[in-house]
């Protein structure tokens, strides 16, 4: 399969050799960055410098190939998928943007092409799970799907650290948020719904965050009584970023608080990746919960270390395309997250990167 690869970033790199490496895709890397170019370049990647915001020149070097792997900030989703339907590549991102997603189901509504946005954590991989747990249930009473990608070592009064895309970031903490509630479907404010728990030994708290469902909202409508989503952080950061948001109107100001968390926020490679669902309702008469916890963290290897949120967000979307070139996923259309069966994920050779993670087997 010839692979269009979007994006030579931090989460690019990675998508960009495990895919090569596999030794069954094609790999061509577009990206306007020479420098990160060079790096896969080096590795035997063949790659392009393009501008991929511009329109001609994307559908250009688009053309003739099979798939679209879109790895670039998320306000370019929808013009690389129509790029990709007029070129008739299939299309495969990692978006957590709403109407971002909302628009490209718009698009491959009449394609022969398949569309699959949303492959990476959150949502991605979080879909897929909560679908896997919730399917034996006669009744569904609670879905709850908490994420976190967080530093190992906080050490700012933030408690965190860059893992990840800083406008993808931004972006879920300032837009309405999706959610079940007495099975009706409503949106919750972003960093509200404040929660504490404790998980393998550890104190956390989460907090409303956009995107995170993917399209689940849609496909246990009229099924589940109450659904929500949020991100998981150390305790004090929500707080904080309330501050930074509401209290300082930065909110309104995105691009300087961007600048700001860029400027003085350091990016650490040493982090971990939370991953908590709890479904509870009736099976077989009984009311019964169910719950998938777990931690994945960085690959601390020297000669090509990688972050838990790089091993994480390029499993899921390599083990998509993987899954589609198998013909274990639809061939034409718009694709959910939670139309992918979580055994056929977990033993795939992408998605086997969860598998190998340390499973908590204790939950305070």
């Amino acid at each position: 399969m010839k692979i269009a690869l979007l994006g030579a970033g931090h989460i690019g790199q990675t998508i960009a050799r495990l895919l090569h490496d596999s030794g069954d895709y094609q790999v061509t890397v577009l990206d306007k960055n020479e420098q990160a170019l060079a790096k896969l370049a080096s590795h035997g990647i063949q790659t392009k410098c393009v501008d991929t915001q511009d329109a001609n020149a994307l559908l250009a070097a688009i053309k003739g190939l099979d798939t679209v792997v879109n790895a670039l900030p998320y306000q370019l989703a929808i013009s690389v998928a129509r790029a990709a339907l007029e070129a008739g590549c299939n299309y495969f991102d990692l978006t957590e943007d709403v109407a971002a997603t909302k628009e490209i189901k718009r698009i491959a509504s009449d394609a022969n092409t398949v569309f699959m946005p949303q492959c990476g954590l959150a949502p991605g991989f979080i879909g897929i799970v909560a679908h896997h747990l919730a399917k034996p249930f006669d009744t569904l009473h609670d879905v709850k799907m908490r994420v976190g990608a967080l530093p190992a070592f906080p050490t700012n009064a933030l408690k965190y650290n860059l893992t990840w895309s800083v406008d993808g970031l931004i972006n879920e903490y300032c837009h309405p948020c999706e959610s079940i509630h007495d099975g009706k479907t409503i949106e919750l404010l972003p960093l509200e719904g404040l929660e504490h728990f404790s998980l393998d030994g550890t104190e956390y708290e989460a907090f409303n965050t956009s995107g995170g469902l993917g399209t689940l909202c849609e496909t246990l409508a009229g099924r589940v009584r109450n659904l929500d989503y949020k991100t998981v952080r150390y305790p004090g950061h929500r707080d904080l970023m309330m501050m930074l948001l509401e209290d300082l109107q930065l909110k309104n100001d995105q691009e300087t608080l961007k600048n700001i968390m860029r400027r003085s926020m350091p990016a650490t490679m040493q982090d971990v990746v939370l991953v908590f669902v709890t479904v509870s309702g009736m099976r077989d008469g009984h009311l019964v919960q169910e719950v998938f916890a777990r931690k994945i963290f960085a690959d601390r290897d020297e000669a090509a270390p990688l972050s838990a949120i790089q091993i994480t967000t390029a499993a899921g979307i390599c083990a998509a395309v993987d899954l589609f070139r198998e013909g274990k996923l639809p061939q034409r259309g718009f694709i959910r997250q939670e139309q992918v069966e979580l055994p056929a994920f977990l033993a795939n050779r992408f998605g086997k990167a969860y598998q190998q993670s340390r499973q908590v087997e204790s939950i305070g």
